[in-house]
């Protein structure tokens, strides 16, 4: 009775499935008249989000991202940083790039005087430079290497002598090692001891 029972409900499982769509099965292809053609691919959009921690019921860090299928991605990832802010970014990434924007713009502190000259300085070295490079005709000055300070000249000089003096050791070393040496075989008897 229950091979009976199995054999009715292969049957009708059987006779189910020529009635379904199994254009899926052919890879995207669908037969028309003996003619093969493929589909588009259908969108794959999605979401995810998740939030973690460095330990147990704490969250510092979170991302989560959103893209509609056709290649346009919008989210954001927060974190914790070395000051203990939360820091935000917010992006949207397509064909074109990708574009962060930090959503949370840690207040600048008073600028002092001297923060003041040291930009203004900064700035006005840049336009010069800027202006330099902006007229291609100028020719190129090539950079000249550094020179050694006094101290680095006598670090240097120092340190030659002692490569000298360590370089000698080590000659006289090694011509002491290769007399004992040929001393040793020319006292040495040859045993034929094979």
């Amino acid at each position: 009775m229950q091979r009976l029972e199995g054999i009715a409900i292969l049957v009708v499982l059987v006779s189910s499935v020529g009635y379904c769509d199994v254009s899926h099965l052919l890879g995207g292809h669908v037969i028309v008249e003996e003619e093969i053609t493929t589909l588009p691919p259908p969108p794959k959009p999605y979401a995810f989000s998740y939030a973690a921690g460095r330990r147990p019921g704490h969250i510092d860090r979170t991302h989560s991202e959103v893209s509609d299928g056709s290649g346009v991605v919008k989210g954001s990832f927060s974190y914790v940083d070395p000051r203990n802010q939360v820091r935000t970014v917010e992006y949207v990434a397509d064909a074109h790039g990708f574009y962060p924007q930090l959503s949370h713009i840690p207040k600048s502190p008073q600028q002092t005087e001297a923060v003041q000259k040291a930009a203004d300085r900064h700035m006005a070295l840049y336009a010069k430079i800027a202006a330099e490079r902006a007229n291609p005709h100028q020719p190129v000055i090539e950079a000249s290497l550094p020179r050694d300070t006094v101290a680095v000249s006598k670090a240097k000089d120092r340190h030659f002598t002692l490569y000298e003096k360590i370089a000698q050791e080590h000659a006289r070393i090694a011509a002491e090692r290769e007399a004992e040496r040929l001393a040793f075989e020319a006292t040495s008897e040859v045993n034929d001891l094979h």
